[in-house]
């Protein structure tokens, strides 16, 4: 039995940020309910493939219910910044989404991750409860979030460090 679960429904608005400088950025997911602040831990990677997966979900959704409107993805950078405190209740492992068609909402839910000692039972889980806008704009908003980083190497594909960029293509070396 998971040690807790948080259904934020519906989120008042959801959104990603990450706090620090490139290189030391951590990220994050944060959603708001009323007078509740939700906040959870994610790898930019997570972060990434979230958004690409939201807009294949929604893409899917789309051919599904083609009498549904299109959702928006336009925001307004100022809004989708996390507001502190900036308290995260664990750091995610599993993120997924899920739909209801009766109430037209997107489920993201994410599920705490755990040393191997841990039993995967008892990870937390929330589910946060959004409109396909809103998860939209979340996407959108988090593809900008993680291009905001370290330039990416054009010759390896890696992140170059501030202090400079050791390039095996560079240099010769061959996998």
């Amino acid at each position: 039995m998971p040690r807790f679960e948080i259904d934020v429904d519906p989120c008042d608005h959801i959104t990603a940020d990450a706090i620090g400088k490139p290189g030391q950025r951590v990220f994050y997911i944060q959603a708001f309910q009323e007078q509740r602040t939700i906040t959870v831990i994610i790898e930019k990677a997570q972060l990434y493939s979230l958004a690409i997966g939201i807009e294949q979900f929604l893409a899917q959704i789309g051919e599904q219910h083609p009498d549904l409107p299109e959702a928006s993805g336009d925001y307004i950078e100022d809004v989708m910044h996390i507001h502190p405190p900036v308290d995260p209740l664990f750091r995610a492992g599993e993120i997924g989404l899920g739909y209801d068609r009766q109430r037209d909402k997107v489920v993201v839910f994410v599920k705490e991750i755990l040393t191997e000692e841990e039993d995967p039972e008892n990870a937390a889980v929330i589910r946060f409860w959004a409109t396909r806008s809103q998860v939209r704009r979340l996407a959108r908003w988090g593809v900008e979030v993680v291009s905001r980083g370290r330039p990416i190497c054009p010759q390896c594909g890696q992140p170059e460090e501030p202090e400079g960029h050791f390039c095996p293509r560079k240099n010769g070396h061959l996998h």
